[in-house]
């Protein structure tokens, strides 16, 4: 915006990007999504626990496709650690997309699983969603916009032998989404599930690829790109009555 005053030419630039908050975003998927929404527009909220060198790289390649970032380093499981860091940037700026990605499997069979490894993964997907969500959503039901996209799995669609605490948790996740679709929708809030199937992350590194492949008839693996691409269209202007489902990212291997 140009205006002039005693001879003196003034300008104005108007910021009009949203931002994305986007949890574990250090590497593999978040990473991915993080970088995909940059170059679609958006300025960056990193969360991470513990890899600070990894999320710092991933910001600066968002950085250098045009979006600012900022890395915030909590445990999404713990309230308090969330609510420290989230209310006062909350106070003064509010996210347009919230990306609840953050989440790990400590896989073994239910006959030998602990209540460590029950409880601990649980608590990052469904508790880490509950402290995140919660927080954010107040300011998107004060602006009447958002939207909300949460990563679930197929094997919290389909199970998963040796899978059983990552599994529920991942179907929890989806019937949050569901349900939160519901209560939000008329103000203008959009909640979706994506889910994966075989992505070749840090996850996915110990799999026995001879063995899956026969279960995908795409008869590879995914990448974390392409699970992005379809974050990033539930985040744009394109996906405007879509609200309350799950879109698969898996190959076919669960349909």
């Amino acid at each position: 915006i140009r205006n002039h005053r005693g001879g003196r030419r003034f300008i104005v630039i108007m910021d009009n990007r949203k931002i994305a908050r986007i949890t574990g975003a250090s590497k593999g998927i978040g990473a991915a999504i993080a970088l995909e929404l940059a170059g679609n527009g958006f300025d960056i909220w990193l969360n991470f626990r513990g890899d600070r060198e990894g999320a710092a790289k991933v910001g600066k390649q968002a950085e250098a496709a045009g979006a600012s970032y900022r890395l915030l380093q909590f445990d999404v499981s713990d309230g308090k650690a969330v609510a420290e860091a989230l209310d006062p940037l909350l106070e003064q700026e509010a996210p347009y997309a919230l990306i609840n990605n953050a989440g790990f499997s400590r896989d073994t069979l239910m006959a030998w699983m602990t209540e460590e490894e029950w409880q601990t993964v649980l608590s990052v997907h469904l508790n880490g969603f509950f402290q995140v969500t919660k927080l954010v959503l107040g300011s998107m039901m004060r602006r009447r916009q958002g939207r909300i996209v949460n990563i679930a799995s197929t094997a919290g669609q389909s199970g998963l032998g040796g899978q059983v605490n990552y599994a529920a948790a991942k179907a929890g996740l989806i019937g949050a989404t569901k349900s939160l679709a519901a209560e939000v929708a008329k103000r203008n809030i959009q909640v979706n599930a994506v889910s994966p199937g075989f992505i070749r992350t840090a996850m996915t590194k110990d799999i026995h690829e001879e063995a899956v492949l026969p279960l995908i008839p795409m008869k590879r693996l995914g990448t974390p790109e392409e699970v992005a691409g379809v974050v990033a269209f539930l985040c744009s202007d394109r996906a405007s009555y879509i609200t309350g489902h799950v879109i698969s990212v898996n190959g076919g291997v669960y349909m």
